[in-house]
């Protein structure tokens, strides 16, 4: 089921993932997002988001985010856990070239919606 009012995917023209992939990939990503508490527009090229999840969250932020930058070299994302947690609460920095402002700016706005949700398309 898909959730109303999703904003478009975020998925830029110049990713290298296959197509056949990138469905995958974005559900990955909004699995994430549903754990979103809140996200910080640091500048138009910094987003930091500050996710919530079960045991495991930060090795699996990682690993996906380093795939992520695989196919879509432009993004640098920086995972910083939360001292003095014990539900596995992190902070994730996504910071991208000026040029690439706008899949920043969709990529934001997806996490939040689908934080707002509760759900992953």
């Amino acid at each position: 089921m898909t959730t109303p009012n999703l904003p478009p995917a975020w998925a830029p023209d110049a990713c290298t993932l296959p197509t056949a992939d990138r469905p995958l990939r974005l559900s990955e990503f909004d699995d994430l997002f549903t754990g979103l508490t809140s996200l910080d527009r640091i500048s138009p090229v910094q987003i930091r988001l500050h996710l919530a999840g079960a045991a495991g969250l930060e090795a699996t932020v990682r690993n996906l985010t380093a795939r992520e930058t695989e196919c879509c070299s432009f993004f640098t994302f920086t995972t910083t856990p939360v001292p003095g947690t014990a539900d596995g609460r992190l902070t994730l920095d996504v910071e991208v070239p000026a040029a690439h402002i706008a899949v920043l700016a969709a990529l934001a706005e997806r996490a939040e919606t689908l934080a707002a949700s509760g759900k992953a398309s």
